[in-house]
């Protein structure tokens, strides 16, 4: 089993996606992986990144996200130890997460690969 971390960051684009994804892959070489129309990933590093473009879902500020391997787990632990649930358990493309909001107001996902 391996020891929770942050391994995913995923950052807000919907006002600029394409444009974001370029400054990126032009900055930094970094390559990404579509997921849909309006999020894209890099997926060949320790941490990698997302870009939201989808107006709905994206949140204002960069959005950690922390890979566990037992999500039900992580997500009992998370409501014992006071934080709170701001999205309860979901699926998407490669796996299932949540988020919560930790007691400084910091909203964080946790993540479970398929």
């Amino acid at each position: 089993m391996s020891e929770p971390r942050i391994d995913y960051v995923e950052l807000p684009s919907a006002t600029a996606h394409e444009l974001t994804r370029a400054f990126y892959a032009k900055a930094f070489g970094w390559a990404f992986t579509d997921y849909g129309p309006d999020y894209a990933a890099t997926t060949d590093g320790s941490v990698d990144v997302g870009l939201n473009g989808q107006p709905e879902d994206a949140l204002s500020a960069p959005l950690p996200v922390i890979r566990v391997d037992d999500l039900q787990a992580a997500f009992n632990a998370v409501a014992k130890a006071g934080g709170t649930i701001a999205k309860a358990i979901f699926s998407f493309p490669g796996g299932r997460r949540f988020h919560f909001i930790d007691p400084g107001g910091n909203e964080l996902a946790v993540w479970q690969a398929d």
